[in-house]
């Protein structure tokens, strides 16, 4: 409904709403005679002019996009390092133990659930990025369920804690298949279907429906690719899975791959974010 002046006619009319159901991704709306578009995306992360403020802190749009980014790819780099070092042992001319290798892994989970906290906050915070002051007291992780943004990043959050389970309880050494299984699949399964849903839900904000393919823009690339990684650890976890009595080494080097394609395209999109809000000041 229009907010009606006292002195006159309508003041602020909305002309269009768009998004995938049940959430609202964009609006478009008139007030007092000059049109607005307003994108969740733009919003939480800070990307609107108006929203990048003139003094720049920690908590700015452009710096902390460009933490998010630079902690996402240290994250992902020791997931490309550790799946090379698992596929291509012979490519640093040294014995690598697997307990070496899980525990780049492990090392590599601690930045993507830094960067995942970090991408929560901002969205949980939206106008902790407008210029000088707040609207409301800065909240750590908030609970905005209806918000496509926020239960986005809630969702990939979630997700990296459960990796950092999953890695850490790889590097025991004394594991057999079923607990390996417990404490090792089941939570890289549940992370991964997280990180699936948290990235299609990234890519709908976006683009504010189902499928889209937008090849010029910045952002339309970067949750793409995120989305493939996405893919990428979701087929990794199905391959996974620990059989009690035969040798799977052909299931461990499918899943690896596909984490290591995951990680490729995590550390491409990581890259590419710090671009997407200088593209946008």
């Amino acid at each position: 409904m229009p907010q009606i002046d006292a002195e006159g006619p309508p003041q602020h009319t909305m002309l269009e709403t768009s998004g995938v159901w049940p959430f609202v991704s964009r609006r478009v709306h008139s007030e007092h005679g000059r049109v607005h578009v307003w994108t969740s995306r733009q919003h939480r992360k800070g990307l609107s002019r108006l929203d990048i403020p003139r003094i720049e802190s920690f908590f700015a749009a452009q710096s902390l996009n460009t933490w998010i980014g630079v902690v996402f790819a240290i994250g992902a780099s020791c997931f490309v390092v550790a799946s090379l070092m698992s596929l291509f042992p012979g490519l640093a001319e040294l014995s690598v133990l697997g307990s070496h290798i899980d525990a780049v892994y492990f090392a590599g989970s601690i930045p993507f659930t830094i960067a995942a906290w970090l991408q929560l906050f901002q969205a949980a915070n939206p106008n902790a990025t407008l210029s000088g002051r707040t609207a409301r007291r800065r909240v750590w992780f908030g609970w905005y369920p209806k918000e496509i943004g926020w239960l986005s990043c809630a969702l990939q959050f979630a997700g990296t804690v459960l990796f950092n389970f999953n890695t850490f309880d790889a590097m025991s050494p004394s594991l057999n298949w079923w607990q390996e299984n417990l404490v090792v699949w089941v939570p890289d399964l549940a992370g991964s279907i997280l990180f699936l849903a948290s990235g299609y839900l990234a890519f709908i904000e976006a683009n504010h429906k189902h499928w889209a393919f937008h090849p010029r823009s910045l952002s339309w690339w970067i949750v793409f690719i995120n989305l493939l990684g996405c893919v990428g650890f979701m087929i990794s976890a199905c391959f996974a899975f620990t059989l009690p009595s035969e040798s799977n080494n052909l299931s461990v080097n499918i899943s690896t791959a596909w984490t290591l394609q995951g990680a490729i395209c995590f550390l491409a999109g990581a890259v590419l974010m710090p671009f997407e809000s200088a593209e946008s000041a």
